[in-house]
C-alpha cells in the first residue's frame, strides 16, 4: 500500500502549529502589547528576539523574559534570544564586553572562551537561552559598514579557531549560539539592513576565506546558523543567500554536511523587504531548508508570514514535508539544549565586577 504524502494527511491544526512554530517574534517596548499577546495566543512561535528597546535592567529583562517564557505551552519551550556579541552590538551594556576583533587580536582561544562562558552566565541569569553570535564573517573587506570589529579577524584560520571556542564558552553555560552570517557578510560594501549587499568573488576565493569558518564550525558540531541577505553571483546569480537552493541545501547542507537548524537573518531587513513578494520570500527560503524566520518588529508583517506559512503547505505538499523536517531539527535542538534543568545565576552576576575588571583588561590587550 503506497504511503500518503504528508499533505494527504495534515490537519489546518497542525499546518498553523508548525507555521507558528517557524517564526522567532520581536516587538516594541519593553512590554509586548495586546495585540501582540493575542498573536502570540493564537499562534505560539518558535521563540522571542530581545533589542535594546525592550531593555531598561537586568531585573526588568529577567522578568520580562520569563513572562515571554510562559506564554507559550510548557511542551514547547521558547527560544528566548538576544544578539549580545560584544562591542558595537551588545544589547546588555552593564558590562562593556569587547568586539570580537580585540580577541582575535589577542588570539588565545581559552581568553575567548572564558569570555563566551562569562558573557553566556549574564545571559543565563536574566533568563536568555540562545545569543546570536558568533559572527564566523572574515571582515576581507575595509570599506564593509557593518562587519569590521564584529569579526574576530582578517584571517579565516584565526576566525575559525575563535569561533568555535565562543561556541564552547556558549555551551558551557547551556546558552546555544548561532554563527552567522553564511555564507559570509565581510567583504560587501552595503549594509543589508538597508540594501542587498553582492559580494563579486569566485567559487575559489569564496571557499579558501567566506566559507572556512563556517566549515570549522559545523564540523566543530555547531546547531544553528544564520543566513545572510547577500547576494553571491558565483554561487547563485537569481537571489541571495538566504533565499538560494543553491547556497543553503546544496552548499551548507550537502557540501559542508551541516544538518542543524537553519535561521534566516530578519526578513524586515532593506536588504529583502519589499525587494520581493512575501510569498516568495518564504516559498524560496523554505525550499532552501530554512526552518525559521527571524521578524523582530512589524506584528503586521508576523501575521502575515504565519498566514503566508500556512497557505504555502494548504497549496503544495511539499511545503508540508519541509516544514516537518524542520520540527524535527528544532525539536532536536531542544532536547539538547533546553532541558537541562540547570539552575540560573544569581542577578548580581550580570555587570558584576570580576566581569568587569576582565572586560576591561581585554581592553588594554586587544586595542593593540
Amino acid at each position: 500500500m503506497t504511503r500518503p504524502a504528508v499533505g494527504e494527511q495534515t490537519t489546518l491544526a497542525e499546518r498553523k502549529r508548525r507555521a507558528a512554530q517557524r517564526l522567532i517574534l520581536g516587538f516594541e517596548g519593553v512590554t509586548p502589547s495586546a495585540e501582540f499577546r493575542a498573536f502570540v495566543r493564537e499562534a505560539p512561535p518558535a521563540g522571542f528576539i530581545l533589542f535594546a528597546r525592550n531593555i531598561e535592567e537586568a531585573a526588568q529583562v529577567k522578568e520580562l523574559n520569563r513572562e515571554l517564557g510562559s506564554m507559550v505551552p510548557e511542551h514547547s519551550p521558547a527560544l528566548l534570544s538576544v544578539d549580545q556579541e560584544g562591542g558595537r552590538v551588545l544589547r546588555i551594556r552593564d558590562t562593556p564586553w569587547p568586539p570580537m576583533r580585540w580577541l582575535g587580536n589577542i588570539d588565545d582561544v581559552e581568553t575567548t572562551r572564558n569570555i563566551a562562558q562569562a558573557m553566556a552566565t549574564e545571559l543565563r541569569a536574566m533568563g536568555f537561552n540562545l545569543d546570536w553570535a558568533p559572527c564566523a564573517d572574515v571582515d576581507s573587506n575595509p570599506d564593509n559598514p557593518v562587519i569590521g570589529d564584529r569579526s574576530f579577524s582578517r584571517d579565516p584560520n584565526v576566525v575559525s579557531r575563535h569561533v568555535c571556542a565562543f561556541l564552547d564558552g556558549l555551551h558551557s553555560m547551556n546558552v546555544m549560539g548561532s554563527v552567522k552570517h553564511f555564507p559570509g557578510h565581510g567583504d560587501t560594501n552595503l549594509d543589508s539592513h538597508l540594501d542587498l549587499p553582492v559580494v563579486d568573488k569566485d567559487v575559489g576565493d569564496l571557499e579558501r576565506l567566506e566559507l572556512a569558518p563556517f566549515r570549522a564550525a559545523v564540523q566543530h558540531g555547531v546547531d544553528m546558523v544564520m543566513s545572510a541577505h547577500v547576494m553571491f553571483p558565483a554561487l547563485d546569480e537569481s537571489v541571495p543567500a538566504t533565499m538560494s537552493s543553491t547556497i543553503l541545501k546544496g552548499w551548507l547542507r550537502e557540501r559542508l554536511g551541516y544538518s542543524g537548524v537553519l535561521v534566516s537573518d530578519d526578513m524586515e531587513m532593506g536588504a529583502v523587504r519589499g525587494r520581493y513578494p512575501l510569498v516568495q520570500q518564504l516559498d524560496m527560503a523554505t525550499r532552501a531548508t530554512i526552518d525559521i524566520f527571524l521578524m523582530c518588529k512589524s506584528l503586521e508583517l508576523q501575521v502575515e508570514a504565519w498566514e503566508t506559512l500556512i497557505r504555502l503547505s494548504e497549496e503544495d505538499p511539499i511545503h508540508d514535508v519541509l516544514a516537518v523536517d524542520s520540527m524535527k531539527r528544532f525539536q532536536r535542538l531542544r532536547e539538547k539544549h533546553m532541558g537541562d534543568g540547570q539552575m540560573a545565576p544569581e542577578l548580581d552576576v550580570v555587570g558584576c565586577r570580576a566581569h568587569k575588571d576582565f572586560a576591561n583588561l581585554l581592553d588594554v590587550r586587544g586595542r593593540s
